[in-house]
């Protein structure tokens, strides 16, 4: 399932082609041999408060959101072969580095997914 992140301030879009991680093996995958994210990708993971980026071939931006979409970490660019936490986050999204900078993520910001039905 795919849809669109968006900040609920103003609704406007955050990324457009977020993916979000369904069942075991989609959360386990994730992003692993992807060589980058492109601007405006993104990958949510529900059920989530921490992620690493073992085996990755990238720096990611990590979101991380409590149970109402508020923003409570904001880590830019993590590395590969690094981890990130957040406690009391309900889910985690991944997003193209330099994206949180570019729209101005921080903490306390509600965002929301919108996501698109399958055709």
């Amino acid at each position: 399932m795919t849809g669109s992140l968006v900040d609920r301030s103003d609704g406007r879009e955050i990324a457009g082609r977020v993916v979000r991680a369904a069942g075991p093996i989609g959360r386990t995958v994730g992003l692993l041999g992807r060589k980058s994210l492109e601007p405006g990708e993104g990958m949510w993971f529900d059920g989530a408060a921490s992620v690493h980026t073992f085996a990755m071939r990238t720096s990611i931006d990590v979101v991380f959101v409590d149970e109402k979409g508020c923003v409570l970490h904001v880590v830019e660019s993590l590395p590969p072969w690094r981890a990130a936490a957040a406690r009391g986050a309900r889910d985690i999204v991944e997003l193209a580095p330099g994206t949180c900078a570019a729209a101005g993520l921080r903490v306390g910001t509600l965002i929301e997914m919108r996501w698109h039905l399958p055709t």
